[in-house]
């Protein structure tokens, strides 16, 4: 991944996670959730994924007058493995979602 990427998607995490911590509503609910006895810990996961565009294609697409023209397929990769937590665990057997013992 190039330095320029990086920078964008650096900027990215840091956006969203300036948006949540000036969120009145978001410091509200956890108030609440404080109030009522409870510590609280708040661990959000975004998945981003991205594509470079091919110019030559937009370009034909934008010289093409026909509006029947199809949208190319986009295709993302994830990388990594996922680790579940045993409370992971409890919520997806709470929702009859069966997990992999290989994925723990």
């Amino acid at each position: 991944m190039d330095e320029p990427l990086k920078h964008l998607i650096q900027e990215l995490g840091n956006a969203i996670n300036d948006s949540l911590s000036e969120s009145d509503r978001i410091a509200e609910a956890i108030g609440e959730i404080k109030r009522a006895g409870y510590d609280v810990f708040l661990v959000l996961e975004a998945t981003i994924g991205f594509n470079r565009r091919d110019e030559d294609a937009e370009e034909e697409q934008e010289g093409d007058s026909a509006d029947t023209t199809e949208e190319p397929k986009r295709t993302f990769e994830a990388t990594g493995k996922i680790k579940f937590t045993s409370q992971d665990h409890r919520f997806l057997r709470a929702l009859k979602i069966a997990v992999d013992d290989e994925a723990r």
